[in-house]
Formats: C-alpha cells, structure tokens, sequence
C-alpha cells in the first residue's frame, strides 16, 4: 500500500462521521442486531452512500460487528453512522436476546477448543 493509499484510509473514517469520535447512544453492542425500516423516509435519495449501503445491507437482521466485517470498516465507525440511520427512522435495533435455559457445556467446550487452535 503506497503512502497516499494509507493516508486516504486514515481520513476515510474521520469524514464518515463528520469528525466524530464516538456513537450518540449506547445501543449498538457487537451483537445488537439492526434492520432497515420500509419504506425508506423521502431524504433516503438525498443520503451518502455509505449509509444506502448500510441500510441496502440492513435488508435482513444483520449483527453490528457483521455489518462493520461486510462495510471494512471499524465498529465505532460504524456505529456512528448507525446512530444517524436511527436517528432518521432509516432502521430499527434489535437488541440482543437473553439466552434461555442452560447452554450446551459440549458446545461451550467445542467453541473453547475451536478458538485455541486459532
């Protein structure tokens, strides 16, 4: 990656938020799950397209941490962005749900091993 490759991939994200550093709101864990809301309000031709995208991407339930993965960009990035969508009634949060019953300990312990080896 060439020097101006990496200056551009630093400013990207500043610009993206419009300088800010950190979300509106509290909302968005790595596993809050957000989904857009039909139909799109009359703004939604006039928005970035960073946010289309994320709100094209928000078609089904997707996971803040998947969403930053699919966008390749940082999380706090993205939450930011996701505070503005909400904010516009461009998409809805879903928190996530508590787990019932006892989990799996065959599982827990297979996930376990699965994460050593990497």
């Amino acid at each position: 990656m060439s020097g101006g490759e990496a200056a551009g991939r630093l400013v990207r994200p500043f610009a993206l938020t419009g300088g800010r550093t950190s979300p509106d709101r509290s909302d968005f864990s790595l596993i809050t799950t957000v989904s857009a809301v039909d139909p799109p309000p009359a703004w939604a031709a006039r928005t970035q397209p960073e946010h289309a995208r994320i709100v094209r991407l928000c078609a089904e339930p997707i996971a803040v941490a998947e969403l930053a993965a699919h966008l390749d960009l940082p999380v706090s990035v993205v939450s930011i962005m996701l505070c503005d969508l909400l904010a516009a009634g461009r998409i809805a949060v879903h928190p996530p749900r508590p787990v019932s019953g006892t989990p799996d300990r065959d599982l827990l312990q297979k996930v376990r091993d699965g994460l050593g080896r990497l």
